[in-house]
């Protein structure tokens, strides 16, 4: 199955923020989360036409972002970068302007950042995505229990950065069992 010009366009217009919003998460830079989301369109671009089920083009992209940013903290971690006129991370501008005119967003993005590495993409998908728990198992590659264990910590550890006491949606959801299949 081929893909013409329209449905490239059609599918960057659609999907284009969210997983925009989605490499944000995962690289809080918007250099590299524009970055990753280029990448992901690329790949989309000369890879695309191997998807057989259209339905799973959100899964797909979604999937590809996050193999891509695995792929560069690889790269990054063997090879890793130093500017000559290192700038203080608080120097730096990390925020998009749809961030900035959502100051709430942007303290969760930040909370978001000190969550271990691990749980980060699970609760990107959960809360910024609103994916399913399948959904997410199908992105990251892991079982289903796995999504929902590092949602439910990922979650704790959030409540605990932000100063938040009781439990929140994704761990009430786990612990009753009625998160099978949506967020």
């Amino acid at each position: 199955m081929t893909l013409n010009e329209n449905e490239f366009d059609e599918i960057v217009l659609q999907h284009y923020d969210p997983i925009y919003k989605f490499a944000f998460s995962l690289t809080r830079a918007e250099a590299d989360a524009s970055d990753l989301t280029q990448q992901t369109f690329y790949v989309w671009a000369t890879k695309g036409h191997q998807l057989r089920d259209r339905s799973k083009v959100k899964t797909w992209l979604f999937t590809t972002a996050h193999r891509a940013f695995l792929e560069s903290r690889r790269r990054q971690t063997r090879f890793p970068h130093h500017s000559l006129d290192e700038i203080p991370l608080d120097d730096q501008s990390t925020s998009s302007p749809a961030l900035v005119e959502k100051f709430d967003s942007s303290q969760a993005l930040a909370a978001l950042a000190k969550v271990d590495e691990v749980f980060q993409p699970a609760v990107a998908l959960f809360y910024l995505e609103d994916c399913s728990y399948k959904e997410i198992s199908e992105i990251l590659e892991v079982p289903l229990g796995t999504v929902k264990s590092r949602v439910s910590r990922g979650i704790m550890q959030l409540r605990e950065i932000l100063g938040l006491s009781g439990s929140g949606r994704a761990s009430e959801a786990v612990m009753s069992g009625e998160a099978d299949d949506e967020p």
